[in-house]
């Protein structure tokens, strides 16, 4: 950064733009972060509905999320306290029977956390253990790179993976992680999120569940931490457009009514895709933002009374869409610090899953639960609702092209998990793009 302070401007408080001003904040120098939205968090966020506070979808973080735990702590929030850490698992109500495995990583160094969680893993023959090691065994010697990118689907069959393997293992993983199904999800995007868990010290496999709403976990502690340093937070506040300034490089900004909202000596766009490329529609070439696909999340809660209660404080789903069983995973918000009886059902990719709409969606999950659980009470939830970021992620693809800051003007600078980077579009993307944004805007 450097070293005289200045005015920055950070257009959008998703992850990626509370991480940039943040950085910015630290630096010294003044922020003014605007967001269209009332809540900060864009796509990770708090939402209040019928009396009730829910995220708009629910996420796992990992252990190998070093960027975004560092900035928690760096705005004061606890990981230790915030999110529940779980070892690596695998886990499906019925785990003894076909439908579905047990696998659990032991605390133990890496990689004989993962050996031994096979050898004790329930629910896979030999020949399935003998996949899985071959698959980990093979991608360590390659160091986890491709010679050229392909689907996933293709990279499991080089690897010889068997058909339960890919059914109950790297399917949702792989779902989970690039929220693209596996014929059409990147193969070297998927290797590099299994580089930095699987692949590294046994704590990045982690899985980190949050205990807090996700505007909680990090937005609100960063608006206070920006308030701090005399920055200002403006919610509710839509950019509409983006002018040359006075000084060279420095940017003036426009509301929707076309009142200005200051001159600023660099600004980042946090925006989604979409957004960016209005603002710089005239300004540089937009092709790769307008370029890109996205695919749905959709969390479908249902609250029961407060006796129910799950085995663990989430289970994986065998999802079956001729059944409308359209659950992937499932987590017990009760066993993380929300309310008792309030279970969140996550479909990543979920295009297909909501073309019936709510009803349909929603009685589906509910009879999948009740019968993988074996619980009837569970196909009659006393209150649902089915929250859906249609446009939550892109689609992550093989040898996609991302944008990235060439041909952007100074003073100028993307920041979003779509920007060009080793992950999909997760948390700590977001975060590292921010951060990044912010280390070239005031370098």
């Amino acid at each position: 950064m450097s070293d005289a302070p200045r005015h920055y401007a950070v257009i959008g408080a998703g992850w990626a733009g509370c991480a940039a001003a943040v950085a910015l904040a630290a630096g010294g120098h003044r922020v003014s972060l605007f967001e269209a939205a009332r809540t900060l968090g864009g796509r990770a966020r708090r939402v209040e509905l019928d009396g009730r506070t829910l995220d708009n979808g629910q996420h796992i973080l990992l252990g190998a999320y070093r960027a975004t735990l560092a900035l928690m702590k760096q705005v004061g929030v606890d990981p230790a306290t915030a999110l529940l850490r779980l070892p690596l698992q695998m886990r499906y109500p019925l785990a003894n029977q076909a439908e579905g495995m047990d696998f659990v990583a032991p605390r133990l160094p890496a990689p004989w956390h993962v050996a031994l969680a096979l050898l004790r893993a329930k629910g896979l023959a030999r020949e399935d253990k003998m996949a899985l090691a071959r698959f980990s065994t093979t991608a360590r010697w390659m160091g986890w790179q491709l010679h050229e990118d392909c689907s996933v689907a293709e990279l499991l069959q080089r690897f010889d993976q068997t058909a339960r393997v890919i059914r109950l293992m790297w399917r949702p993983l792989c779902i989970a992680a690039l929220n693209t199904p596996p014929e059409r999800a990147s193969a070297q995007v998927f290797l590099n999120v299994l580089r930095d868990s699987l692949g590294a010290r046994r704590a990045a496999s982690d899985m980190l569940i949050p205990r807090l709403d996700l505007a909680a976990l990090l937005p609100d502690a960063a608006a206070a931490y920006l308030s701090r340093r005399g920055g200002l937070v403006r919610p509710g506040v839509a950019v509409a457009r983006l002018l040359a300034g006075i000084e060279a490089g420095s940017w003036r900004l426009e509301d929707r009514q076309g009142e200005s909202l200051g001159e600023f000596a660099g600004v980042v766009l946090a925006t989604g895709p979409e957004a960016a490329a209005q603002l710089l529609e005239g300004l540089c070439d937009t092709h790769l933002l307008r370029g890109l696909a996205h695919e749905p999340i959709t969390t479908c809660y249902l609250h029961y009374g407060e006796a129910v209660r799950l085995p663990a404080p989430f289970l994986a789903l065998l999802d079956d869409p001729e059944r409308q069983a359209w659950g992937q995973f499932v987590f017990d918000r009760g066993q993380l610090g929300g309310t008792a009886g309030m279970l969140a059902v996550v479909v990543s990719a979920a295009a297909q899953a909501i073309t019936d709409g709510h009803v349909a969606l929603t009685s589906g999950i509910a009879r999948q639960l009740a019968q993988n659980f074996g619980q009837p009470e569970l196909a009659a939830p006393t209150w649902s609702k089915v929250i859906t970021e249609k446009r939550a992620t892109f689609a992550c693809t093989p040898g996609l092209q991302r944008p990235d800051q060439t041909g952007v003007p100074a003073g100028l600078a993307l920041a979003g998990d779509y920007v060009a980077g080793d992950y999909p579009a997760t948390l700590e993307g977001a975060v590292r793009a921010g951060q990044a944004a912010a280390r070239g805007l005031a370098a």
